[in-house]
């Protein structure tokens, strides 16, 4: 792999550089790829909306002013592309929970354990916490939900959040709070049985509420 940075190789892309862009791609495809299934909802319309936006940003790839990281440009354009993917086609998830969803973990910070490491019941245990907050999830507005993905799942602050999503920061500290609130309803038995995890102190990135428990990052899209 290339020692140049992301924003040396998305400048060789647009000067020309056959190579660059791919190389861009994989060295942020895991975590693009998580996006777009928390998203989305399942791998299908995650893989169409993550190959949506990875068109849109090898095309666009000049419009790059370097305001943000080019990692936060790439969330945006994959979170927006996903965004106008569910808006036309009304996507909602699918009731199979996607196979590549790992352990549930503890609520606001990822679980240490792997599937090895436990026993069926433990297994069977996660899998339905993962269920739980999945659909509900679904549930939320595609705003709220993109939101709520990137702050409380993937963690980032809410004020890059706001750039990915084009919004203002209380936009998003507004949407995760409606979110946290309708989904603190519909997750409550779990939210009682979770044995915690340290939660922000109320500074904006996690609004009154507490996170939505958070899933394993997926190990990347299929291929």
């Amino acid at each position: 792999m290339s020692t140049r940075t992301d924003a040396e190789l998305l400048a060789a892309h647009v000067a020309g550089d056959h190579a660059a862009f791919g190389e861009l791609f994989a060295r942020h495809r895991d975590r693009l790829w998580a996006v777009a299934l928390r998203t989305m909802g399942n791998p299908d319309d995650a893989a169409d909306g993550l190959q949506d936006g990875m068109v849109a940003a090898f095309r666009r790839a000049a419009s790059y002013r370097g305001e943000a990281q080019v990692t936060t440009w790439l969330h945006r354009v994959v979170v927006n592309a996903c965004l106008d993917r569910m808006r036309a086609a009304k996507v909602r998830r699918a009731e199979a929970l996607p196979d590549d969803l790992e352990e549930y973990g503890n609520r606001g910070s990822l679980a240490s354990a792997t599937d090895d490491a436990l026993d069926p019941a433990d297994l069977s245990v996660a899998a339905e916490r993962r269920r739980q907050v999945l659909d509900a999830l679904a549930t939320l507005p595609d705003e709220q939900r993109a939101a709520l993905v990137l702050v409380d799942m993937e963690g980032y602050p809410v004020a890059e959040v706001a750039v990915m999503l084009d919004c203002a920061v209380g936009t998003v500290k507004s949407r995760c709070s409606r979110g946290r609130t309708r989904l603190a309803g519909l997750l409550s038995d779990l939210l009682d049985t979770d044995p915690g995890g340290a939660e922000h102190t109320d500074d904006g990135n996690r609004p009154p509420g507490g996170p939505v428990p958070s899933t394993h990052p997926p190990r990347g899209p299929p291929g």
